[in-house]
């Protein structure tokens, strides 16, 4: 039986009202996938930013952690040199009151004597020249020959040799120097200095550690003593 053109009509719509369905099921089905895949890749997105900010704040962080140790490093040893160099100045400022002092031996004339007898006997011994030339102060020379005068038995008793002995009295020592002598073998190549000031400076290095010990007390991370 065939069908009249109202059936026909209602059928194409049967159809057409199924395409549509059809068609907006799959149009809702691609957009919920389009907005999961986009959700997801969304959170990928913002998850791998995240990383990078956190990753870019760590380092940023580390690099300030270190600059903060490096400034605190610095600042550590700018303050050790300060207490270095104060100590240091303390100690200069002492000895060079010492060697002002130094001025008031050579003013008691019995002291300095023996003093300066001892000095030139100890150049004797340092020497052991057989010929030796010494220079002192000026106003000292009485004192020198006197001294040379006692000490040349002595010197010669001990070493079984005989010395001579000439005072330089062309060339004398510094107005600085606050007393003592320098003694030269005879060609003037070899100098035992024994200035007051020399010996003051070889007693200043040789009982520094104790210096330091009374000045500043003892240092717990030495463990040597020089």
């Amino acid at each position: 039986m065939a069908l009249s053109d109202a059936d026909v009509q209602k059928q194409i719509k049967h159809m057409m009202a199924f395409i549509d369905q059809e068609a907006s099921e799959k149009a809702e089905e691609i957009d919920a996938k389009a907005e999961e895949e986009f959700n997801i890749e969304k959170g990928r997105l913002v998850q791998t930013q995240r990383l990078k900010i956190m990753e870019y704040y760590e380092k940023k962080e580390k690099q300030i952690e270190q600059q903060k140790k490096i400034q605190m490093s610095n600042l550590m040893n700018q303050a050790r040199l300060k207490v270095l160099k104060a100590r240091d100045d303390l100690i200069a400022d002492l000895l060079n009151e010492a060697k002002q002092r130094l001025a008031k031996i050579a003013k008691d004339p019995a002291r300095y004597q023996t003093l300066m007898e001892g000095l030139v006997l100890q150049g004797f011994y340092q020497l052991l020249e057989p010929v030796v030339t010494i220079r002192c102060r000026k106003q000292d020379i009485p004192m020198l020959k006197a001294a040379i005068q006692k000490n040349i038995p002595i010197y010669k008793s001990a070493v079984k040799k005989d010395i001579d002995v000439r005072i330089d009295q062309n060339n004398f020592l510094s107005a600085d120097i606050s007393g003592g002598v320098e003694i030269y073998n005879q060609d003037g190549k070899i100098k035992v200095s024994n200035t007051l000031e020399s010996r003051l400076d070889l007693m200043a290095q040789q009982m520094m550690p104790e210096i330091r010990v009374a000045l500043f007390g003892k240092n717990p991370n030495r463990k040597f003593l020089d």
